[in-house]
C-alpha cells in the first residue's frame, strides 16, 4: 500500500523555510509509530530539513542530484524508481515534500494527515483534495498543550 503521511494547516501550508512552522510533538510520535520499520520516500529538501537519516526506516530520498549521497539513505532519480526499491514493503510512506506529494497523490491509497488548526504563511503547500475522492476512516481531535502549539486532528483518508 502507498500512503502519505502530512501534516498541514488549515489553509494547506506543509512548510515554510524547508521547516515546519509548528511544533507538534504527538504528530512527531505518531509518523514514528506509523511508519517504524517502512520505506520513507521523500525529496532532497524534505531530508535536509531533518539532516539525518529516521532510524528504524528505509529513507529513499529523491533527487536529480547524482552525486548526492547522505550516508544511511537510499537515493533515486524519481518516484517511480523509489517506489521500484520500496516493492515488497506492506506500507510505503510519501514523507514529502510538496513536489512529491502532487505527484504521489494520483497513486496513493491513503493518507495520514494531521490537521493543524492554524492560518499560517508558508511557502510550501500540500495539494487540495477532491472531497469525492477520498473517505474519512478515522478522526481524533486534540487541544493544544504545553507540547503541541495548536489544536490538531489526526485523520485517516482512503481512497474510495
Amino acid at each position: 500500500m502507498l500512503s502519505i503521511i502530512v501534516a498541514l494547516s488549515e489553509n494547506h501550508v506543509i512548510g515554510t523555510g524547508n521547516q515546519l512552522p509548528w511544533r507538534l510533538s504527538a504528530d512527531l510520535k505518531r509518523v514514528k509509530a506509523l511508519t517504524m520499520g517502512h520505506h520513507l520516500i521523500m525529496g532532497r529538501k524534505t531530508y535536509e530539513s531533518i539532516g539525518r537519516p529516521l532510524p528504524g526506516r528505509t529513507n529513499v530520498i529523491i533527487t536529480r542530484n547524482k552525486s548526492y549521497a547522505p550516508e544511511g539513505c537510499l537515493v533515486v532519480d524519481s518516484l517511480q524508481a523509489a517506489l521500484h526499491v520500496a516493492a515488497g514493503d506492506s506500507e510505503v510512506f510519501v514523507f514529502g515534500g510538496g513536489e512529491v506529494f502532487q505527484e504521489s497523490l494520483p497513486l496513493v491509497e491513503r493518507i495520514y494527515l494531521t490537521r493543524v488548526h492554524c492560518v499560517i504563511d508558508g511557502d510550501t503547500y500540500f495539494p487540495s483534495l477532491k472531497a469525492s475522492e477520498w473517505l474519512e476512516v478515522d478522526c481524533q481531535d486534540f487541544k493544544a498543550d504545553e507540547k503541541n502549539e495548536f489544536d490538531y486532528s489526526f485523520v485517516t483518508l482512503d481512497r474510495k
